[in-house]
């Protein structure tokens, strides 16, 4: 199985459970791993056969933007499944990071999988 990725997707949004969080809008990172079996695109070079990377990040743009979660854990679970559900993606790699977070860190946050990976 072929892997589809999103590098560095960032999303501002309300996020986090401190009071002064639910005041500013913060940038997430987002990285995105997706199986999908790219031979037939490939064969037809048709970007209707693809999963089309630009499609799942304008979607994930548009809910993140205008959610406002406490925890880093349920959004990334949140755009989890909607990759899974409305993309038709097996196997998922999520990862999100709150850049700035902690002192002394580039960045921290959650990685997640969902689904059967692909053998």
């Amino acid at each position: 199985m072929d892997i589809v990725f999103i590098e560095d997707l960032r999303i501002d949004t309300v996020i986090g459970i401190y009071d002064w969080e639910r005041r500013v809008r913060q940038t997430l990172s987002f990285d995105i791993e997706m199986a999908f079996d790219n031979t037939v695109p490939a064969a037809s070079d048709d970007i209707a056969h693809t999963l089309n990377y630009k499609d799942v990040s304008k979607r994930l743009i548009a809910y993140v933007s205008e959610s406002s979660f406490g925890l880093v854990e349920t959004l990334a679970e949140r755009c989890a499944a909607i990759i899974r559900d409305e993309f038709g993606v097996s196997w998922v790699r999520l990862k999100l990071s709150k850049p700035g977070a902690v002192r002394g860190a580039k960045a921290v946050g959650v990685r997640i999988e969902r689904g059967k990976r692909p053998g």
